[in-house]
């Protein structure tokens, strides 16, 4: 197979035209339709990206916010966020940012610090993070040199609902 287009022959001479009549172009070659090799499909949701998927909300470093998150998109923290975060997407807690209150997402990485109760799909702890509450996931990934100071259930279904919140004391009774 060739990667060029050869020239045809040259067909036989016709009679000279006028010069004020513009000459014919030439026809493209037609390559018959069983020769023709067929069109890659793609299925329409890899050609279509979800936007819920890729939307992110960015909590920059420098600010400070107060409030509540709740929606299907994906969060990144690397401020510092005192409120519930309650997503069906992904929160990434940033190296330096703080977050103080409940989360509730499908999947999480915390490589700065969280205070307070966690239910997820999937948990990341960097090196760099830290967790003070409770967690309560399918999976959980922690890596050497994270700290974390509270209850810890994993392998026993999903992750979405969290486990009973509890006052932390002494331990002894009063």
């Amino acid at each position: 197979m060739s990667l060029w287009k050869e020239t045809p022959a040259p067909a036989p001479s016709a009679p000279p035209r006028p010069a004020l009549e513009p000459a014919p172009r030439p026809m493209p070659e037609r390559i018959a339709p069983a020769a023709a090799a067929p069109m890659p499909t793609m299925p329409v949701a890899a050609a279509v990206p979800n936007p819920a998927a890729t939307r992110e909300s960015l909590i920059a470093a420098g600010l400070n916010i107060e409030g509540k998150i709740q929606g299907t998109g994906n969060v990144r923290i690397a401020g510092s966020f005192k409120g519930d975060v309650h997503v069906e997407g992904n929160l990434s807690i940033e190296p330096g940012a703080k977050h103080h209150g409940e989360v509730r997402a499908g999947s999480v990485t915390v490589s700065g610090e969280l205070n307070g109760n966690l239910g997820a799909k999937h948990v990341d702890v960097t090196a760099t993070g830290v967790i003070i509450g409770d967690v309560k996931a399918a999976t959980i990934t922690v890596a050497s040199g994270s700290r974390m100071r509270g209850h810890v259930e994993f392998g026993w279904g999903d992750g979405s609902t969290l486990p009973p919140r509890t006052e932390k004391g002494s331990g002894l009774p009063s």
